[in-house]
């Protein structure tokens, strides 16, 4: 099992408990390299019409516990459910 896989399993059980490094692999791996980077936020590009971005944030090392869910709404919507 990857680290990827093994993250998003992390990320469907305990959402509050991801670091945003983590996280930052895995919307990489799905959504390519980040539009923004180098702040507490990190902006990926999806490739569906209306809101077409996932923003994720830094939380003193951890992800947010919503913005965790929405990255996996967004690789549901992709189809690419690992």
């Amino acid at each position: 099992m990857s680290t990827v896989e093994k993250t998003l399993e992390q990320m469907r059980t305990e959402p509050a408990n991801v670091r945003f490094s983590e996280l930052q692999r895995v919307c990489a791996t799905y959504f390519g390299k980040p539009r923004q980077n180098g702040s507490s936020h990190a902006i990926y590009k999806t490739p569906w019409p209306g809101n077409p971005r996932v923003n994720i944030q830094s939380n003193k090392g951890k992800a947010k516990a919503y913005q965790v869910r929405q990255v996996l709404l967004a690789i549901e919507r992709l189809g690419a459910k690992p």
